[in-house]
């Protein structure tokens, strides 16, 4: 079970867009994921008129370390780390380490 998946709000720690919140897209692998609208780089994209793709500068989300972005505590307001818990009913869940609070239902 990963700390951290497609469709989390996470908020972003270190780096250039320290303090910026989004949605995880895509998870890479083991430690890179892609987030919606944080660390944006440009690509000068050829047009591909058989594609129907326009050429130009385009904005794209570049992948993050999985370290550099926590999930988002709403009743904290902030980044918060994510652990593990086995339920009474035998399953196990994700809880934030700041208030034990279930993250999954």
């Amino acid at each position: 079970m990963r700390k951290i998946k497609v469709g989390d709000d996470v908020m972003v720690i270190a780096g250039k867009d320290k303090g910026k919140r989004g949605t995880v897209l895509r998870v890479l692998d083991v430690e890179h994921l892609v987030v919606e609208n944080v660390n944006i780089a440009k690509k000068h994209q050829k047009p591909n008129p058989q594609r129907g793709v326009a050429g130009g500068i385009m904005d794209k989300e570049m992948p993050l370390h999985v370290s550099n972005v926590g999930l988002y505590n709403p009743a904290k307001g902030a980044a918060d780390r994510v652990g593990f818990k086995v339920l009474g009913d035998g399953r196990k869940v994700r809880v934030f380490k700041s208030d034990g609070e279930v993250v999954d239902v």
